[in-house]
């Protein structure tokens, strides 16, 4: 224990992202996060000859393709925005706390982050950076940083913060995102809003009480009354579902298609689960789900940009070191 040591660090969680957008490195990353069983609930000895006989063979590849449409020069937009989220935090904290970065997959491990920070501080706040909860999201974070923490002898000094889903700091930055996103396309006002969350297993959510659809539904709901819009033309959905097994719905691309074949000509899209742009964002909703919308007869898709590096969301991630 450091004596003189900051009160507390703040270690804001994220997913995690290939090291590159290269066949090898997918494969790596894919491998790790698949192997988690709060992210894949079936039998071990099922699951792992499927995902190192098959997934692993096949998906790197196309995965990998797509991660090449998003890529920048300064490397994962993921991982530059994750960035930009911590600097932002640093910034809201002022000389009143520290703050650290850390993935749950690939680079910069959980782990690492909080050995790294028992050495500077009393404290570890671990903060997941998913508002709506899940085994497979917050879940994972807070199951691993416990473990982490008895295998370090850091249980005393460890807590995990949860982001709530209608904290009024991270509708206030998605309610400015959205409305942005509106005016810089400079299109006639939108007729419809999308809420585009991560959908997971219907199973999972029946396990937990419905705690993730409830709390997607809280989002889009503060959201909703954050930008004055009618609840009558907004939509809940859901994107990015792996495997066979059903899974919340609607499913965002057949919404889209829809609303379109409805007669809905514009719609804005906000995806409030991703509190950075990644795969999911930049990628399938921005190219694949504006082209079906589209492709289904609409005529005007706006997409909002993920709230990293807003003021108001950094300043409720740093209140949870509070």
């Amino acid at each position: 224990m450091v004596d003189a040591a900051p009160t507390r660090e703040l270690i804001l969680t994220n997913l995690g992202t290939p090291s590159a957008p290269t066949e090898s490195a997918v494969r790596a990353f894919l491998a790790e996060f698949l192997s988690d069983p709060m992210v894949v609930e079936r039998p071990r000895w099922l699951w792992l000859p499927i995902l190192h006989g098959i997934v692993l063979r096949r998906r790197p590849a196309r995965v990998a393709a797509l991660y090449r449409t998003i890529w920048t020069d300064a490397g994962s937009p993921l991982a530059v925005e994750s960035e930009r989220l911590l600097d932002a935090v640093r910034a809201d904290l002022g000389d009143q706390g520290s703050a650290s970065l850390a993935y749950r997959y690939g680079a910069q491990s959980l782990e690492a982050a909080m050995a790294a920070a028992a050495a500077r501080a009393e404290r570890l706040v671990v903060a997941p950076l998913f508002p709506q909860r899940t085994a497979s999201s917050a879940g994972t974070v807070e199951a691993t940083a416990h473990a982490i923490a008895r295998r370090l002898g850091l249980e005393e000094r460890l807590s995990v913060a949860h982001l709530d889903p209608a904290d009024p700091g991270y509708v206030v930055a998605l309610a400015d995102r959205l409305r942005t996103a509106v005016q810089e396309a400079g299109d006639a006002e939108p007729e419809h809003l999308v809420f585009s969350f991560h959908s997971i297993p219907a199973a999972v959510d029946r396990r937990e009480g419905g705690r993730y659809q409830a709390d997607c539904r809280r989002t889009a709901e503060a959201l909703t009354a954050a930008v004055a819009w009618k609840e009558e033309h907004t939509t809940v959905c859901f994107q990015s579902r792996f495997g066979r097994t059903p899974w919340l719905g609607p499913a965002t691309a057949a919404t889209l298609a829809d609303l379109a074949a409805r007669g809905v000509k514009r719609v804005a899209v906000s995806a409030p689960g991703f509190l950075t742009d990644g795969l999911e964002t930049l990628e399938e909703l921005s190219r694949r789900g504006r082209e079906t919308f589209l492709a289904a007869g609409g005529e005007s898709f706006v997409l909002a940009r993920a709230p990293a590096g807003h003021p108001a969301l950094a300043h409720a991630l740093a209140a949870l070191s509070a």
